[in-house]
């Protein structure tokens, strides 16, 4: 499976989060915790765009989220989670680590 990120993306992450495509990756590798899924209206995809919380390297939190398609993770967008996503993260997504 390969972590795709489009240009597109990769600038937007970089100019307004200053995440860049390794924490990315980082994340990827360093997940513990469940995917879930983004049910607001604004963010729904077919399939459906999944999310998660993970440390990077050196232990930056960001959440990141993509869509799943053809054996590929389509990074949709990469940024420090707020004090809202990190508590249903905690809740639903059971994380080991925070």
């Amino acid at each position: 499976m390969a972590i795709v990120i489009s240009p597109k993306v990769r600038d937007h992450i970089k100019l307004k989060h200053d995440v860049n495509e390794q924490e990315v990756h980082q994340c990827f590798e360093n997940r513990t915790g469940n995917l879930l899924i983004d049910p607001r209206e604004k963010h729904k995809t077919n399939p459906p765009t999944k999310w998660f919380i993970a440390f990077t390297n050196k232990a930056r939190l960001l959440k990141i989220c993509f869509v799943p398609e053809h054996g590929n993770q389509y990074v949709r967008t990469a940024y420090p989670p707020n004090d809202d996503e990190l508590s249903i993260y905690q809740i639903k997504g059971k994380p080991s680590d925070f």
